[in-house]
């Protein structure tokens, strides 16, 4: 028996030796890996760094991050940086922007009916009433736009809910850039005030013609 427990003592120091503990950090590949490599051993380069063979004509091991690239409390790689402002949070402070900071003109609310024909539309529905393809395939919670309760959110807080989503929506915030947000944002007021708008809000040389 005392030999057993010696020899069992030894398996398990040399098992330990070999594979090392489960949950270990290191930058060392596991030592069973050099006879079942399965690929995980490969001659690489680390992201940025320099190197003489192989890499990009500068040297380097990777590139830098292309322009446009969002990075939090890091500059750009065009030198301007990230500002937590209204226009790109919706909010000033705690508290949601009541208007658009993006001027709203025709051209924007054209784009912003392209975004929302694209990402809107197949939940929501052309007319914005909840009625989009989604719900014959059986999404019953789609929200209708021209709901009081959405109709009187401030522009601020459905920019917010476009960008990080609500209840059963997705976040659009990876899909649709800001400007294309505020736009939307801009579409749907304007669609909203097709819908609910009274005669008294049409301007009298506008009213004319339509009459």
């Amino acid at each position: 028996m005392r030999y057993f427990l010696a020899l069992f003592a030894l398996a398990v120091i040399g098992g330990v030796a070999v594979l090392g503990f489960r949950g270990d950090i290191s930058r060392q590949p596991p030592r069973m890996a050099e006879i079942f490599s399965d690929l995980n051993i490969q001659p690489k380069l680390r992201p940025q760094t320099t190197t003489k063979f192989g890499g990009f004509a500068d040297g380097a091991s990777s590139r830098p991050y292309p322009l446009g690239t969002v990075a939090q409390k890091v500059g750009f790689a065009d030198n301007s940086t990230y500002k937590d402002d209204a226009y790109n949070t919706g909010k000033q402070g705690a508290a949601f922007v009541e208007v658009n900071p993006v001027p709203v003109t025709s051209e924007l609310v054209k784009r912003g009916q392209e975004r929302f024909n694209i990402y809107c539309q197949p939940c929501h529905g052309a007319q914005g009433d909840g009625n989009g393809i989604t719900k014959k395939l059986g999404m019953t919670t789609v929200a209708n736009l021209h709901d009081q309760r959405i109709v009187r959110l401030n522009d601020g807080e459905i920019f917010n809910t476009i960008s990080y989503g609500k209840a059963t929506m997705m976040g659009y915030a990876g899909n649709v850039p800001v400007g294309d947000r505020w736009a939307i944002v801009g579409y749907l007021r304007a669609l909203q005030l097709s819908r609910l708008a009274l005669q008294a809000d049409v301007p009298a040389p506008v009213l004319e013609k339509l009459k």
